[in-house]
C-alpha cells in the first residue's frame, strides 16, 4: 500500500529527474522565472543572504506572519502562474533528497519561489553532479 508521502511524489519526481540531468542553475521552471527570482528578493529580503534558502524554516514559514507575507506574495500570480495554490511538497533541506523528514507541503508557488532561488543561486547544482558520479 502508498503512503500518502509517496502518493504526492509524481510533481516532485519529475523535477527530481530534471535535476539529475540538467545542472539546475540552468533550469526554468516557469515563463516567469525571473520575475519571480526578482519578487522574492523584493518580498523576502532575507533570501539576499544565499544561506536562508538552505534550510527553510517550516514554523517562521507557516507562522500568522509568514503566512500572510506568503499570501501577499502568491496572490500576485493567481492569474499568471497555473495552479498557483495546489499543494506539493518542498524539501525543508536543499542538500537532501525527497524524504518524509525532508519535505513539508506547500502551495506550489512556494515551491516555485524557492526552487527557483536555489536553482538561481546554484544550490541544487549537486543533484547532477552526484547522478553523473
Amino acid at each position: 500500500m502508498m503512503s500518502s508521502f509517496e502518493s504526492l511524489l509524481t510533481i516532485e519526481e519529475t523535477y527530481w529527474n530534471l535535476l539529475e540531468k540538467v545542472p539546475a542553475s540552468s533550469l526554468r521552471l516557469t515563463k516567469i522565472d525571473d520575475e519571480i527570482y526578482e519578487h522574492l528578493l523584493k518580498d523576502f529580503p532575507e533570501f539576499e543572504n544565499t544561506e536562508y534558502g538552505l534550510i527553510i524554516n517550516e514554523d517562521e514559514m507557516k507562522s500568522v506572519t509568514g503566512k500572510a507575507r506568503w499570501r501577499k506574495f502568491m496572490n500576485t500570480y493567481e492569474n499568471t502562474v497555473d495552479d498557483f495554490n495546489f499543494g506539493t511538497l518542498l524539501r525543508t533541506n536543499s542538500k537532501g533528497e525527497y524524504s518524509e523528514e525532508n519535505t513539508i507541503f506547500v502551495p506550489r508557488m512556494q515551491f516555485y519561489a524557492v526552487e527557483i532561488f536555489r536553482n538561481k543561486r546554484g544550490l541544487n547544482d549537486w543533484v547532477k553532479e552526484n547522478a553523473s558520479k
